[in-house]
């Protein structure tokens, strides 16, 4: 079995609602799905949610954009691939890593591909690539992104209704707001609903962002998600505050989980599989954390169906993933679930909903990443041009 072409396509999905974060700047949705053919009739999908303003720590990651995206895929990495065997996944990520620098999210569209035909091949689902199936429902969390108050609480009531058992909430641009919006949230949702606050590395300074914390601590957070710049900044406000802190944008690779670990920066890490470069890589990333007492949860960048497929297999083989995972439950128009608890898109490209039960996800065990495209909504959702 070998590559013969990668197609990349870049679409844009209709979008629920505005989903704003403090570094955002560039709407959700607009990113590429790649389709890798093979000389049996093979093909494999994956998808870049790309955005051009997410990046590491001080610019150590550069943000992606669809053009980029498609530029390396289709002029330095196809090349690199073609007439590979794609069940060699260690051996071809060496072949990207070697063909160009950087651009995980590239190698990660490449890499849930090639899991996808490896799993087709083998008539397994991708996560028995992944070292098997650890759980076969995924914990959903709600996000809910920067809005006025009102709107958020009555958001966060509706998704509870809808079986939603933990929430997470956008911050880092005005800390007052966000400390009365969590007051607001506990007292409407009550105490056995989780809440967590996501700030993007928003709060200034580690002693800020201590200070907001301590403030929220009366509401019972289940953690505070990246809320400051830089890994030192993040270890000097987990060192001041008993919530749990998650890493998020200081942690891509498992060399920043090192650093995390030896430097006590965070509780837990935000796992992708994009900003490793792909599911190969993301599993070892959840070793290391896993190996440095550090708990995971799966996250994402709102994903389509295709790349939420990915999500999925992660966080059902890695035992370690074992908080709510921040991912969509992917609905094509008309099909599945009705209401709003992990709907971010009006829309899919993919042909059937994801099964949403009692606020998780069941994991499909179909072969490879148990989704299929529907070609007209991939040509109706196409950036043309």
């Amino acid at each position: 079995m070998k590559i013969e072409r990668i197609e990349t396509i870049p679409i844009r999905l209709p979008t629920r609602r505005v989903h704003q974060w403090a570094s955002l700047t560039t709407s959700i949705g607009v990113y590429v799905i790649i389709k890798i053919q093979t000389d049996n009739g093979l093909t494999g999908l994956g998808e870049a949610p790309v955005l051009k303003d997410w990046g590491g720590d001080h610019m150590k990651y550069y943000g992606e954009t669809p053009e980029t995206t498609q530029h390396v895929i289709n002029e330095i990495l196809t090349p690199a691939l073609r007439e590979q065997d794609p069940r060699r996944i260690e051996a071809l990520h060496s072949a990207m890593d070697t063909a160009v620098k950087g651009y995980p999210y590239c190698k990660a569209a490449i890499d849930m591909a090639l899991h996808d035909i490896v799993g087709k091949a083998s008539n397994i689902p991708a996560y028995q690539l992944l070292g098997g199936c650890y759980r076969e429902r995924v914990k959903v969390t709600h996000s809910i992104g920067l809005m006025e108050n009102a709107k958020a609480v009555e958001e966060a009531l509706q998704v509870k209704e809808e079986g939603i058992k933990t929430i997470k909430l956008k911050g880092g641009i005005d800390y007052k707001r966000d400390v009365e919006l969590v007051k607001e949230i506990r007292i409407a949702v009550g105490p056995d609903i989780q809440i967590a606050v996501d700030a993007n590395q928003g709060y200034a300074t580690a002693k800020l962002a201590a200070r907001i914390i301590k403030a929220m601590d009366e509401y019972n957070l289940l953690y505070i998600e990246q809320p400051v710049e830089g890994i030192d900044q993040m270890a000097e406000v987990a060192h001041r505050v008993d919530t749990p802190v998650m890493a998020d944008e200081s942690a891509w690779t498992p060399q920043d989980v090192l650093e995390i670990i030896r430097k006590r920066a965070a509780d837990i890490i935000s796992l992708y599989t994009t900003k490793p470069g792909g599911l190969h890589k993301a599993k070892k990333v959840a070793a290391v954390a896993e190996a440095g007492g550090l708990q995971c949860n799966v996250n994402g960048s709102v994903e389509t169906g295709v790349g939420n497929a990915a999500n999925l297999h992660l966080a059902a083989s890695t035992g370690v993933a074992s908080l709510s995972c921040v991912v969509p439950v992917s609905t094509p128009r008309g099909k599945g679930k009705q209401g709003i608890a992990g709907i971010y898109y009006l829309d899919d490209i993919i042909t059937e909903a994801f099964e949403f039960v009692d606020g998780e996800i069941v994991v499909s065990s179909s072969p490879g990443l148990g989704v299929k495209l529907d070609e007209e909504k991939l040509e109706q959702y196409r950036i043309k041009g």
